[in-house]
């Protein structure tokens, strides 16, 4: 059987994505719940489904195979109906609802939908005090906190790359750095535990109950050999040793480095694919800040202690760090031409978070015009999407796609 899970490069062509269309969670949104559910201003939800709309309908007229995260849970949970009551009690227990007249009530809401989509889509959105037909002022905190909801909304969802990611054939379901995005996660554990078509991949690498934060955001698949991973302010070096020894000797795959970038911890460097992502076999978006010197630290089998890792520190130009892992002459490309004012603006857009489709083929968003002209100077093609709204939630085309199968390169 062919395995559906192949990601061994950051540009073979793509041929399966996993996207989240924006829901209600985004109106669910408040003022007050900014800072607390990680935006800095509130979308408009009818625009922001408009231009995600237009970036799936361009996957589809590349031919690549379109799956809808919200599509893919409710098929793992109509799998079995006893399935789909244990996500209902877990999905609560992670939402901190603890009272057991509470979690009847919501469970029989829940059970309620004539859908298991709608159900799911409701789960996402965020359930307000005033949805349950049966919500009345029990306890010291409901007489206290003005608070709107039983369960908070999960805007972010639609970045599905952080949550869990591909790497070369098998998954990671990964621990989330906030508590606001933690939850996101069960929804791939059920992908990956029950669904028909995509449940029980080769392997795990990484399990979201594990104690040490990483997101998808900070992994990129170098190579077939050599994957980097971001030590930022959301993924923790403990994480990256677990995943290098999973990756080396538990699933004893094709991977022989794992490379540990360090990053600022700073919202501005929020995962390494905002401080670099690859659009052809020889070229790279960067950072507009980038340090000369990065610190990297190569992550190895130990051959003489079997189990064990060996860890070498490497402090050179990115450039020079690249070259010698992809055996290549690399070409960086930094965001807004390297110009101070430029290269600002549009790092806060994302202008370095490119997604490749093909190799030398990418998508970017449209409002990053200096970067975009740079690229396709630099021989690149490049597809626009609209992003007035998506770039509110602070991500670019790379933040919002989780690939599960590029062809090889």
């Amino acid at each position: 059987m062919k395995n559906l899970f192949c990601v061994k490069s950051e540009i073979g062509k793509l041929k399966t994505v996993l996207l989240h269309r924006p829901g209600i969670e985004l109106e669910n949104l408040t003022p007050k719940m900014l800072e607390k559910l990680l935006f800095d201003d509130i979308p408009w939800l009818d625009l922001a489904v408009q231009e995600h709309d237009y970036l799936a309908n361009l996957f589809k007229s590349r031919g690549v195979e379109v799956l809808y995260l919200a599509n893919m849970v409710a098929e793992a949970l109509d799998s079995n109906s006893k399935v789909k009551q244990q996500f209902i009690k877990q999905f609560l227990f992670e939402a901190n609802v603890h009272s057991e007249t509470l979690t009847s009530i919501i469970t029989d809401y829940l059970n309620s939908f004539a859908s298991t989509k709608e159900m799911v889509e409701k789960t996402m959105a965020g359930i307000r005090k005033s949805e349950l037909p049966n919500f009345v002022k029990r306890t010291l905190s409901d007489y206290i906190r003005d608070y709107p909801f039983v369960t908070d909304p999960m805007p972010n969802l639609y970045f599905t790359r952080d949550p869990f990611c591909v790497v070369g054939s098998g998954v990671m379901l990964n621990k989330m750095y906030t508590l606001t995005r933690m939850r996101e996660t069960i929804y791939g554990e059920y992908i990956f535990k029950y669904h028909p078509v995509y449940g029980n991949p080769p392997g795990i690498y990484y399990f979201r109950d594990l104690p040490s934060t990483i997101e998808g955001g900070d992994v990129i698949v170098l190579s077939e050999k050599v994957i980097a991973v971001g030590v930022s302010e959301r993924t923790h070096p403990q994480a990256i040793e677990r995943l290098a020894k999973n990756l080396f000797y538990k699933y004893e795959t094709s991977f022989e480095k794992v490379l540990a970038v360090d990053i600022p911890k700073i919202r501005a460097f929020m995962h390494l694919d905002t401080v670099f992502t690859q659009v052809d076999y020889n070229k790279f978006t960067t950072h507009s800040e980038l340090q000369e010197t990065m610190r990297v630290f190569e992550l190895s089998r130990n051959p003489e202690i079997p189990g064990k890792l060996l860890i070498n520190l490497i402090q050179k130009p990115l450039k020079d760090i690249l070259e010698f892992y992809l055996e290549r002459e690399i070409e960086l490309i930094p965001c807004g031409g390297g110009d101070v004012i430029s290269g600002s603006r549009e790092q806060w857009s994302d202008g370095a978070n490119t997604l490749a489709i093909a190799p030398g083929e990418v998508i970017v968003y449209q409002r990053n015009h200096i970067t975009n002209e740079l690229l396709v100077k630099n021989g690149i093609k490049i597809h626009t999407i609209p992003s007035s709204e998506l770039s509110r939630g602070r991500g670019g085309p790379r933040c919002m796609t989780m690939p599960f199968y590029r062809e090889d390169i």
